[in-house]
């Protein structure tokens, strides 16, 4: 990458660490600049337009997509960005940038320092594209899951150490928490379907070879069974708290290592795509 997106990656980094500064230094109580939740959502909605810019474009043009490790986790954590963005005017989710903006700047720095190779298939063909969509979709929504589960895990052990930080006093209750987190993983787990079906059912039309039971389907479904089998639970037995919590971090480890484990053994020491 060079010239113009070069510039514009770099100071979409610093954008990012900026803001991550900013929210670590509200958590700890020394904010360096008063909170300003419309200008702070004004600012945020321009940088992902141009984290947009710098992951759609190129796609834009003729020829194979790039999609190495470091464009894959680009897109989802620009997508767990843009929904947080956007249920930050609907819902109280202070704590949330604290976690996603640091993992957002080291995705673009990554998008830099690993570029990754052409993938043989193209961006324009409406299968394949549909079925990126739906699986970064699910990816970014079970992610904030997870995360959602962490802030609870933090809020619970605050609660019990009577620790009162200024983040603390902006948190949702837990119950709120809690209801948030089963909210994004219903609407994960129901893509994340979607996804493993298409990819079972269709491999040979999306990827032009009959679907293998590798380690990164193994680790999908079972991923995939962990979470159902949380939903289910919260559903028929009333699961919450810590036990939830367990399952919807277990689960995404498992999601975590089917997709991007598999691109980092894949891409950086075997040398394929």
């Amino acid at each position: 990458m060079t010239g113009y997106p070069f510039l514009l990656s770099l100071l979409l980094i610093a954008a990012y660490a900026g803001l991550s500064w900013h929210d670590f230094g509200r958590w700890r109580g020394v904010a360096t600049w008063p909170r300003r939740p419309r200008v702070e959502q004004a600012l945020l909605g321009g940088l992902l337009l141009v984290h947009a810019w710098l992951l759609f474009v190129p796609w834009s043009h003729a020829g194979p997509a790039v999609l190495g490790v470091g464009q894959a986790l680009s897109m989802v954590m620009w997508l767990m960005l843009v929904i947080y963005w956007t249920g930050s005017f609907f819902y109280k989710l202070d704590g949330l940038p604290l976690f996603i903006l640091p993992f957002a700047a080291l995705a673009v720095l990554l998008t830099l320092l690993l570029p990754g190779r052409p993938i043989p298939y193209h961006l324009n063909t409406p299968d394949f594209a549909l079925h990126l969509i739906v699986s970064m979709l699910a990816y970014s929504l079970l992610a904030i899951g997870a995360l959602l589960a962490l802030l609870m895990l933090v809020l619970e052990r605050a609660l019990h150490q009577k620790q009162r930080s200024p983040l603390m006093r902006n948190l949702p209750p837990l119950l709120s928490l809690e209801q948030l987190m089963f909210q994004a993983i219903g609407w994960g787990f129901v893509l994340l379907t979607l996804t493993l079906a298409s990819g079972v059912l269709f491999s040979e039309q999306l990827f032009g070879v009959p679907v293998t039971f590798n380690h990164k389907t193994v680790f999908g479904v079972l991923s995939w069974l962990l979470f159902g089998g949380l939903l289910i639970g919260r559903r028929r037995y009333g699961w919450r708290g810590r036990l939830a919590i367990r399952w919807t971090l277990a689960s995404f480890a498992l999601l975590l290592f089917a997709y991007i484990g598999s691109k980092v053994v894949l891409e950086l020491i075997l040398h394929r795509i």
